[in-house]
């Protein structure tokens, strides 16, 4: 056992309630996660860098929005791959090897943007690449984070992680406009490259196992349907992933918050900004919250809750005229959505054993990725149909019954808590 393990468990021993930064006491997480609050920025920065660019190039909004599907679909095609990857090979040889071809890949858009070669369809292929390594980068990191944290922490871990990229989202695009105006887009991308040498040099750094009987799982059909078939006999796991999935798909209160801005608060572009940053600070303030009340026991029950709140405050936001409640309303629901991640997180990673946790990631990862992009989809047409207001509303309202119904559904979720003793959790922290 690492000497800090000891000393995280003696002091989580000596305190009935966990202190907020607890999971940070962790040697392996800690140098993780710094490192990817490095990396993510760096990332933020990057994505937000290539929507200008495609817009410097074209001038077109269909361009512009085609980046978002060049993201989404290698995501969605390799996400499974990815997944059984991360539980057949070592999880931080893996890392080593997406970190560095992402780095790869940003040094590329850099020197092409540099040289003057830059062009939409080379950004498209670069981007694309990047969101296909993202699928195997994505389950191994997930993953990962069980092993780093004794089990009573983990929790806590996954709430700084929610807060660790709350921040980048917060800090990368401000950064993102400084350095595009007073360097170049091209200085961007540099950036980016070198944020992830943080990451590699973490993962390097690194003592704790990756992993729990490392080469049970192979990359094999077989490999898959064991992954799929896990996911889809287990109550709790299917349930939560069902609740994320028709949450995003309901209540995208973000789609529209450009008709909202112009055409029902009348703030302009200046007030569309705060509105755009509301639901992130709420994001942060819940992830403080969370990491200061430590491990949630009843988390069934919590997160029902927390994810009707997250459908009420939606309502409530399209319901509202005036500028500040819409602010208040959107950083309640940036704030529910957090605490309902966390949990939902927190119990798929409890309920999973550690050689399957690669590939459950994978499969949530088209819940999660699916329904914010299917849901932009439906409040588009039904703002078209109805207007902005009552599509924002009606997602709400639909949200809170999809509550309902999995709450009535499935009263293993509602009275989920955890045990003392869950199968599939962390267990290497204290070798």
């Amino acid at each position: 056992m690492s000497q800090d393990h000891v000393a995280s468990e003696a002091t989580s021993g000596n305190d009935s309630r966990l202190a907020p930064f607890a999971a940070l006491q962790n040697r392996d997480f800690r140098l993780l996660w710094f490192a990817q609050l490095i990396s993510q920025a760096g990332t933020t920065m990057q994505t937000i860098t290539i929507n200008w660019h495609i817009y410097i190039l074209t001038g077109s909004a269909l361009a512009l929005g085609l980046t978002g599907l060049v993201r989404v679909v290698p995501i969605i095609v390799f996400s499974l791959v990815g997944g059984i990857f991360a539980d057949a090979h070592d999880r931080r040889r893996l890392l080593l090897a997406t970190q560095s071809a992402m780095m790869i890949f940003a040094a590329l858009l850099g020197v092409i943007t540099e040289t003057g070669h830059a062009s939409v369809l080379l950004i498209y292929l670069l981007s694309a690449l990047t969101a296909a390594t993202v699928a195997f980068d994505s389950p191994a990191r997930q993953a990962l984070v069980p092993n780093l944290v004794p089990r009573e922490q983990l929790t806590n871990a996954l709430s700084l992680n929610n807060m660790m990229s709350q921040a980048a989202a917060i800090i990368g695009p401000a950064l993102a406009g400084f350095v595009i105006a007073g360097l170049s887009i091209a200085a961007v991308y540099w950036i980016n490259a070198v944020s992830f040498l943080a990451v590699l040099f973490a993962l390097l750094l690194m003592r704790t196992p990756s992993q729990e009987n490392l080469g049970i799982a192979r990359v094999t059909p077989a490999a898959l349907r064991e992954g799929i078939s896990f996911v889809r006999h287990s109550t709790i796991i299917l349930s939560t992933a069902l609740l994320d999935f028709f949450a995003t798909f309901f209540s995208s209160a973000s789609a529209l918050l450009p008709i909202f801005a112009q055409d029902i608060l009348h703030v302009g572009p200046q007030g569309l900004g705060i509105l755009y940053s509301a639901e992130s600070i709420g994001a942060v303030v819940a992830g403080l919250g969370v990491a200061f009340v430590g491990n949630v026991r009843h988390k069934g029950v919590v997160l029902l809750w927390a994810i009707a709140l997250y459908g009420l405050a939606t309502a409530l936001y399209g319901a509202s005229q005036w500028f500040l409640l819409s602010f208040i309303l959107l950083a309640c629901v940036g704030a529910a959505d957090t605490v309902s991640t966390i949990l939902r997180n927190t119990i798929r990673q409890i309920a999973t054993p550690d050689y399957l946790r690669g590939r459950m990631t994978s499969v949530m990862m088209i819940f999660f990725m699916g329904g914010p992009q299917l849901g932009e989809l439906e409040a588009g047409l039904v703002a078209a149909w109805l207007g902005a207001p009552l599509s924002v509303i009606t997602g709400g309202v639909g949200t809170i019954i999809a509550v309902a119904i999995m709450a009535w559904l499935v009263p293993s979720l509602r009275n989920y808590r955890e045990r003392a003793e869950p199968a599939g959790v962390h267990a290497s922290a204290g070798q």
